[in-house]
């Protein structure tokens, strides 16, 4: 019996998403694969290994995104445990000095190791694989140095800052980052791919000894940023098939697109893609020949009228300012041709925008005006269309489009990487190559259990509804009294829970870590008892 007039509330402790991902993290044994893979990381002393420490990064970064700093915080606050020591020891001078002891190659048999055991645990295809890259900030000052941390083509588009680059290969299935390569913010992405061919064969055979099927049935898609005809040959040099959108100035494409411009020559598709357009022909694509769709988009389509509509305003106030100087004699002409090139350079202004320079003395007039005839003609033509290229050629129309959309998976994994998604990147104030790579090494894993948490319980939320929605089952701390000496005793009181909340509970089996837990996913008594009652 207690006194609720002398109860208070004193904190909450963490259950659902906490929770969720331990479990999660438990079914492939994230911390034995680790420590197996990175021995030197195993033993460590009066510390967490490097598996313990790495795991508890990933839910760091999953859970509450913050400094290393803030990471025992977060754990004493859980009643679910990632480690049996003490949350104190999870400190940021334990990570720099478990990332020093670990080498590139046992961080890649780690991943190897997780690989495997989400692909047979969860069940996902990697028939298709998606790879793309993007980077991230850094905060490394420039004269620190550095390997990973170069300045190159920065998403964000900080020219002051060093970047670090990140390429995942994902399932067709689950949005599940399976493999991931951390390289040097300067690097391209046809190198990345490259760099990443031999672990993604070393996935493909031990999964070859699940299934026995060989790598020449697997297939790599990826975005127009990542055409080469070297890394195609590469590609197939390995057994592997190949799916890429080319970019449409390559000269392929022209003559794809020309081809569906042809009465009759688009076909509209059924079943999940139906009322989608699409030709398809087979045609040379440099040395190689690849079979070629042509796909229309209407999201695209209307996403591209919106930046040609920007970009037009844009160019017209730089033609204005530009007409005025001609006028006034302040611009010679192979300035101002030079400049209106420039203004005219981006979205295709300059397939509609006629442009007339005239000379009237020695001034300069300068006309233009809106092709309305040429811009109906580009939409019709160009514009809401990829042209897709694969040496699939057994596969349907549909199949190709379908694969080639599931790179849209690793687009999103980017999106929840960046600054206040699910699991972000940064920012992060990592000095040394080898933190940077166990930083990295950590999200990714954060991002494969979100993944695979939202795939086990079948969400049809988004990755961060569901996690608000994990993160709102805790266990409230409410101290009171019994009106007898003694300490006051704190006891932990289970939330009310919505019906996803409750299949939570089940899924993730929560009501270890809390037994009251159990109760609150009753709905209603059975029928015996209720006959006894009355």
């Amino acid at each position: 019996m207690v006194d609720l007039s002398r109860s208070r509330t004193v904190g909450s402790l963490r259950i659902g998403d906490v929770g969720a991902l331990a479990w999660v993290a438990e079914q492939l044994d994230v911390v034995g694969n680790i420590n197996r893979a990175c021995p030197a990381g195993a033993g460590a002393r009066n510390g967490p290994s490097l598996g313990e420490m790495a795991l508890g990064v990933a839910v760091q970064r999953a859970c509450a995104p913050g400094a290393k700093r803030d990471l025992p915080a977060l754990l004493g606050a859980s009643l679910p445990r990632v480690s049996c020591l003490p949350a104190e020891s999870f400190t940021g001078q334990a990570f720099h000095r478990l990332a020093a002891s670990v080498t590139d190659e046992e961080l890649d048999a780690a991943q190897l190791a997780i690989a495997r055991a989400a692909v047979a645990r969860f069940k996902l295809s990697v028939d298709v694989l998606a790879f793309d890259t993007t980077n991230f900030d850094t905060h490394i000052a420039t004269t620190t140095a550095s390997t990973l941390a170069r300045r190159g083509h920065a998403k964000s588009k900080r020219s002051d800052l060093r970047v670090v680059g990140l390429g995942i290969l994902a399932s067709e299935t689950g949005h599940v980052p399976l493999l991931h390569r951390t390289y040097p913010g300067n690097s391209s992405d046809q190198a990345v791919l490259t760099s990443c061919l031999t672990a993604l064969g070393n996935l493909h055979d031990a999964l070859g000894e699940a299934d026995g099927r060989p790598k020449a049935e697997r297939t790599v898609v990826r975005d127009g940023g990542f055409w080469s005809e070297q890394l195609e040959l590469d590609l197939a040099a390995e057994g592997y098939f190949s799916v890429i959108s080319l970019p449409l100035g390559h000269g392929a494409s022209a003559r794809a697109l020309e081809y569906a411009a042809k009465r009759g020559s688009m076909k509209t598709l059924g079943g999940a893609l139906r009322g989608v357009r699409a030709a398809r022909l087979v045609e040379q694509v440099g040395e190689l020949t690849r079979t070629l769709v042509v796909v229309e988009s209407e999201e695209l389509l209307r996403g591209q009228k919106r930046g040609i509509a920007v970009a037009l305003r844009k160019a017209q106030r730089e033609l204005r300012k530009l007409a005025a100087r001609a006028e006034a004699g302040r611009i010679d002409r192979d300035a101002l041709e030079r400049r209106v090139q420039q203004a005219l350079a981006r979205e295709h202004l300059s397939a509609f925008v006629v442009v007339r320079i005239a000379a009237a003395g020695t001034r300069l007039s300068l006309q233009w005006e809106v092709d309305d005839a040429r811009r109906r003609e580009l939409e019709r033509t160009r514009l809401g269309r990829r042209v897709i290229s694969t040496n699939r050629d057994a596969w349907s129309t549909e199949r190709i489009i379908l694969a080639f959309r599931g790179q849209w998976n690793v687009e999103e994994l980017f999106r929840r990487a960046k600054k206040g998604g699910v699991a972000p990147w940064g920012p992060s104030f990592q000095w040394t190559d080898a933190s940077l790579r166990l930083h990295t090494f950590a999200t990714v894993m954060g991002l494969m259990l979100v993944s695979l948490a939202k795939l086990a319980l079948r969400s049809k939320k988004s990755a961060r509804g569901m996690m608000q929605e994990l993160a709102a089952i805790e266990a409230t701390l409410l101290r009171t009294t019994t009106g007898k000496m003694g300490r006051r005793p704190t006891v932990m009181v289970p939330p009310e829970l919505t019906a996803p909340q409750r299949r939570a509970v089940k899924m993730f089996e929560l009501d270890k870590w809390l037994p009251a837990l159990a109760s609150t996913t009753a709905t209603s008594r059975p029928k015996a008892e209720n006959t006894r009652a009355a």
